[in-house]
């Protein structure tokens, strides 16, 4: 399949096809660290953090399969390998255990402010390419990360 069985121009899916992988890579390593901090927590916020950290790598595992099935439906093969999420991807892992939780609580929130950065860069590249099938599921995924952008940020008193 190609861009143009769904009315898309092969020529301009392509930016639209390379952020998306990138933001998958993203994606995965942000759902990794998102594992990590549920499994680590400790403290008098473990049942708030350990049900918030849940939520959220559930919202970010449907996310990675979103994305890579837009990419399919775009024509083009997702990255499907560690070795390409560790390279391509921006966002770092970090060590979990012995974190403390409030530094966990801020790693997710930087992760967060830099998907919500990618995932408006996406919507100008989507816009360009007429490409409103993919503008809205991205637009989805940066108002679910704006959200619990405010969310988290009042949980460590940074709002």
């Amino acid at each position: 399949m190609n861009a143009e069985e769904i009315s898309l121009e092969e020529v301009k899916v392509k930016p639209v096809v390379d952020h998306l992988n990138d933001l998958l890579a993203n994606y995965h390593i942000h759902y990794q660290k998102l594992r990590g901090c549920h499994w680590n927590v400790k403290g008098p916020s473990f049942f708030t953090l350990h049900l918030k950290f849940e939520e959220l790598y559930t919202a970010a595992l449907l996310t990675i399969d979103e994305l890579a099935e837009r990419i399919l439906s775009l024509g083009k093969a997702p990255y499907s390998t560690f070795n390409d999420y560790i390279k391509t991807a921006e966002i770092k892992e970090i060590q979990t255990i012995g974190l403390k939780d409030t530094l966990m609580v801020k790693a997710i929130i930087d992760d967060l402010a830099f998907l919500i950065a990618k995932e408006r860069e996406i919507l100008n590249i989507t816009a360009d390419a007429g490409d409103d099938g993919t503008n809205d599921m991205v637009n989805r995924f940066m108002q679910f990360n704006e959200k619990n952008t405010w969310m988290l940020r009042s949980f460590v008193n940074e709002d």
